[in-house]
């Protein structure tokens, strides 16, 4: 079994590096150098994550390994993005990240973490959202494997830089 651990306040800079790491490997080759570096530096900094930590609306859990290092994590909380109209808000929140590293794929630390969100989200919820990179055909597997469904389109901007994601629901 892997252990899950909710992240710490003093947690926030490693896991802010850990995703945009990760974010920059599985992505970065899409996007102008310049429209990547200004997108990461937004997306997760250090004071954000913490401020989710603290948030009692959010949740961060983390897989580690031996040494400490993070293997992957999961961010949880309210729904934050713009839901086509016929899709109901109430009674729902989000997968706002789910990130392995390339060596942990495979190895069970995505289900675990996954396993992990849908739990924390049946406690508070009885739909759960995400948003997935259509070009993302592994998590999209994932996702569906979990009975999540797609609902409709989402524009994920990075700088100039327009990606369409998709969005996924799970009725829990």
């Amino acid at each position: 079994m892997t252990a899950i651990e909710l992240a710490r306040p003093d947690d926030a800079e490693a896991i802010a590096m850990f995703a945009n790491g990760s974010f920059t490997h599985t992505f970065g080759h899409i996007y102008d150098p310049a429209d990547l570096a200004a997108f990461l530096a937004g997306w997760n900094p250090p004071g954000r994550v913490r401020a989710q930590i603290e948030d009692s609306e959010h949740d961060i859990a983390l897989v580690r390994d031996e040494a400490g290092a993070i293997l992957g994590y999961i961010k949880m909380g309210p729904v934050e993005f713009d839901l086509p109209p016929e899709q109901p808000t109430d009674h729902a929140v989000e997968l706002h990240q789910l990130y392995v590293a390339e060596a942990a794929k495979g190895t069970g630390v995505a289900a675990a973490l996954m396993d992990w969100g849908i739990a924390w989200a049946r406690e508070r919820a009885s739909i759960l959202y995400l948003t997935v990179f259509t070009e993302n055909d592994r998590a999209q597997a994932f996702y569906r494997r979990y009975g999540f469904y797609d609902v409709g389109r989402n524009e994920f901007r990075v700088g100039n830089h327009v990606d369409e994601d998709r969005f996924f629901r799970l009725d829990l």
